[in-house]
């Protein structure tokens, strides 16, 4: 046979399965209890965010040189994936603090890690990530953010839009347009932008189909004087390091995309034993055990895909651009056709929010448009095929 194949490459470690029994233990103790009251109020999920802290599990991909975990990509996706599957609003903690940080970790110099990292590490600041704009969704390229420099600073003016955990985060990587003439090809540079910075303030929090406990706001850059050792790499690498961070992150949603549809299908399998109709239960009919066969294949293919990728996420493949965008779109819509099947199961129960089943309905929607809509990702895979 031509070739080696390494199929440990699909298979979780003794440790990673360890870290999953002890996630979602966790999970279900503190987090699942405040899950509905939290998507009800659309409230911040402090509880989860207490839990995670206190068990070193809100930003395990911070390397140990400065105070994290040092897990790799898999540990990162099972966490969020063992999270979202009893709250998606919580699991965009310890997912949108890899999104925030990791273009420190790709592209900042030493001095900058430390100084931002550590503190992430500590639980004792969260990190968020600016990119898109009121005009600049699936364009990056067109946002018109500026930053200008003058003297040892720069000083930026614009509005990002759609910012994860807007106004809970301390830390902001902001893009900003340093030279227009030459935009995506050296023109975008990364900044650090602290919550306390002068000139920097929140818009409202959007009213959202789903995942509302997680804040999403606009964040506005008034003459937010930046010093110029706050850059993120060299002057106009930021957009270059902006599509790297996508190519390992978008592997986070489709952990996210995971956990919401194991949730979804936990809760229909449990149901369909315990409902009875026709003097029988509803899982003993063979229309209901298809739907159920087919959920099951769907996150199966979607979980091995993912892994996959969080595997080429960890080495650096030279094919990972395509296997992040390819998981992150085949997790997503997985994700929304099982939730969507699982509130078929319960029938008029499903429809009602006594059941959890609508509101991961509700929350899977996101994973398909967020860090890029699908079908970006189906140009991405398009473009870099393997």
């Amino acid at each position: 046979m031509a070739g080696a194949v390494d199929f440990d490459l699909y298979r979780p470690a003794e440790e990673h399965e360890l870290l999953r029994d002890s996630v979602r233990a966790l999970a279900e103790a503190k987090i699942a209890p405040h899950a509905a009251d939290v998507d009800e109020r659309a409230r911040f999920p402090q509880e989860a965010l207490d839990a995670l802290v206190g068990n070193d599990l809100h930003a395990v991909h911070v390397p140990e040189a400065f105070g994290g975990a040092g897990a790799d990509a898999l540990a990162t996706v099972i966490v969020i994936e063992e999270v979202a599957r009893v709250c998606a609003s919580a699991s965009l903690i310890p997912a949108v603090n890899k999104l925030g940080s990791l273009p420190l970790m790709l592209s900042g110099s030493p001095e900058l890690q430390e100084r931002y990292l550590t503190p992430l590490a500590a639980g004792r600041a969260m990190f968020s990530y600016c990119l898109s704009e009121p005009d600049a969704g699936s364009d990056a390229g067109g946002m018109k953010t500026r930053a200008v420099r003058d003297g040892d600073d720069y000083v930026l003016n614009g509005v990002k839009r759609w910012i994860t955990n807007a106004g809970v985060s301390d830390y902001y990587t902001v893009m900003a347009v340093t030279d227009p003439e030459k935009r995506t090809r050296g023109g975008i540079s990364a900044f650090v932008v602290e919550k306390d910075d002068a000139g920097v303030s929140f818009g409202a929090p959007e009213k959202k189909l789903g995942i509302k406990g997680s804040p999403t706001r606009e964040v506005y850059l008034d003459n937010v004087r930046v010093p110029a050792d706050r850059m993120i790499g060299a002057e106009g690498t930021g957009f270059a390091t902006a599509m790297r961070t996508l190519d390992h992150t978008r592997i986070t949603i489709a952990a996210q995309a995971l956990g919401i549809a194991q949730g979804a299908l936990d809760y229909a399998q449990g149901y369909v034993r315990e409902r009875k109709q026709f003097g029988k239960p509803v899982g003993d009919f063979q229309g209901v055990q298809f739907m159920l066969a087919d959920m099951a294949m769907k996150l199966a293919a979607a979980r091995q895909l993912t892994y996959a990728a969080a595997a080429r996420s960890q080495r650096e493949d030279a094919d990972l651009t395509f296997y992040g965008a390819a998981a992150k779109c085949f997790a997503s819509d997985a994700a929304m056709e099982i939730t969507t099947d699982a509130v078929q199961l319960l029938g008029g129960y499903g429809f009602t929010r006594d059941y959890p089943v609508e509101r991961m309905m509700r929350d899977a929607k996101i994973t398909q448009i967020y860090e890029g809509t699908n079908q970006i990702q189906r140009i991405v895979m398009a473009r870099n095929l393997p």
